[in-house]
This record gives C-alpha cells, sequence and structure tokens, in this order.
C-alpha cells in the first residue's frame, strides 16, 4: 500500500488583514512544534502572503497562494504572476476554486494553464475539481468529474503529476455547512484516482494525493479522512481560527493511524 503524507489545508480565502497573520501563524506554530507528519498549508490573499511567508519562515507550516496567472510578465494588471510567487518563497498554489470558476468564469483550458505555470516555477499546484453543473444521473455526475481531471492536467508529466495535489470539491457543499457523506466523497475520489490511472498507471496513481473539500468542520473531518483515497482536507470558513485548524490537523493524523491500522 502506497503511503501518501496527509494534507490540511486553510484556504482564508478574502479574509484576515495582514495585522492578523502573524498571530495566527504562532499559534499554530506551538501547538503542532515537532509534528511534521501532517502537512499543513495556509492560503491567503495576495496582500497577506509577504508577511504570512515571513511568520512561517521558521516553521514546518507552508504557505499558498489562492491564485495565479499563467504568464511570466506582462501587461496583465491586476493578475500575479508565478514567477513572483516563487521568489517570495510561496510553496503552493490553489488553482481552478469553484468559487473561481463560478465567479470569474475560470475554465478546465485555464486551470490547465495555470498549473503549467506553476509547476515550471517550483510551486505545487492544489487544483480544484468541482461539479459546478447540477447532474441528473450518476453518469451525468462521473462524467464531469472525469472531463475536469483530464483536461486540467492535460500536458502534466508523470514526473510532475506525483508532486501536485487534487482537492474534489461538490460545489453543493461549499460554505453550506453540509459536507458530502463519507461514503459519497470516498466514491467520488476513487473515480478521480481511476482516471489518474488510466492516464498515468497505477504507480502514479497510488502516489498523487486527492483531497476533499467543502463544508469541513471538526465534527466531519476525521470520518471524510478516514477514507482510503481521501489524503487531506481543503477547509475554508472553519480554518479561519487557529484553533480548529490545529483541530483539524490533530485529526487528519489521527485518521491516517486508523487507516494503517
Amino acid at each position: 500500500m502506497t503511503t501518501r503524507k496527509p494534507l490540511v489545508v486553510a484556504n482564508w480565502k478574502m479574509n484576515k488583514l495582514p495585522s492578523e497573520t502573524k498571530e495566527y501563524i504562532e499559534k499554530v506554530q506551538v501547538a503542532l512544534a515537532g509534528q511534521d507528519d501532517v502537512e499543513t498549508v495556509l492560503a491567503g490573499q495576495d496582500v497577506l502572503l509577504s508577511k504570512m511567508v515571513k511568520a512561517a519562515r521558521e516553521s514546518t507550516i507552508a504557505i499558498g497562494a489562492e491564485n495565479v496567472y499563467w504568464q511570466e510578465r506582462g501587461a496583465y494588471t491586476g493578475e500575479t504572476s508565478p514567477a513572483a510567487l516563487e521568489d517570495l518563497g510561496v510553496a503552493y498554489v490553489i488553482i481552478g476554486h469553484s468559487e473561481r470558476r463560478n465567479y470569474f468564469r475560470e475554465t478546465d483550458e485555464m486551470v490547465n494553464l495555470k498549473a503549467l505555470a506553476a509547476i515550471q516555477h517550483h510551486l505545487v499546484p492544489i487544483i480544484a475539481i468541482d461539479e459546478a453543473i447540477v447532474t441528473e444521473s450518476e453518469g451525468d455526475h462521473v462524467h464531469w468529474v472525469v472531463n475536469q481531471v483530464i483536461e486540467s492536467l492535460e500536458g502534466i508529466s508523470a514526473p510532475d503529476v506525483v508532486k501536485l495535489v487534487l482537492a474534489y470539491e461538490p460545489t453543493a457543499a461549499i460554505g453550506s455547512g453540509q459536507a458530502m457523506t463519507p461514503e459519497l466523497a470516498q466514491f467520488s475520489l476513487r473515480r478521480i484516482r481511476l482516471t489518474l490511472a488510466d492516464m498515468y498507471g497505477w504507480e502514479i496513481a497510488n502516489q498523487v494525493r486527492i483531497m476533499y473539500g467543502g463544508s469541513v468542520k471538526p465534527t466531519n473531518a476525521f470520518e471524510l479522512m478516514r477514507q482510503p483515497d481521501i489524503d487531506g482536507v481543503l477547509v475554508g470558513d472553519a480554518a479561519l481560527d487557529p484553533n480548529t485548524f490545529v483541530e483539524l490537523v490533530q485529526l487528519a493524523r489521527q485518521a491516517t493511524r486508523s487507516k494503517a491500522n
């Protein structure tokens, strides 16, 4: 059985002020000192990233951006280049979040371009796979998810795909307070891993980390992360509180041990 290191990612979205970041990171750093069996990532707005990177420098916490453009430089006012994120010391970048797809009309082609640019600049893409349409049958649901995986990973080599992360986000669960059941989440993530196996073979597919996102909180995180194909969680509102984020990391550790037994 392939061992995949669990991952807990806080997506702050358009929350937190620069003055709030240091205290949050210090609390998490103290609470998780000496613990590195769960990878932790904090993703914030561009305006916060410099302070976040500085505050996390002496810790095992990785810092992520919430978006990136696919061009290295140029006349693209308001966008952020992957080269700038790399130079700043950012490690991860969330790409294709359902809110980006729904509010800003990002397509799978755009997600793919961003992922390729991130990889070129040594950023780890967290590529979100959503369900932005109302499906009428299980077949429609599977077709939608499979197509997003295939199109988002176009041109990404096997050595690079094992470094990135996929995050499955059922749109109806985001911000609703009602997460998908662990069994249904496992079904969807298994379908994603099967698609990876079709594209790259099982040796590669079993190395790729796939996360669940959508109304994750301490009351459901353990059961979600106990599922065999769920390697971590992408957390929104619940992760705005540093104590809750730490609790989710501890639950990820417990779930990983449970799966190993």
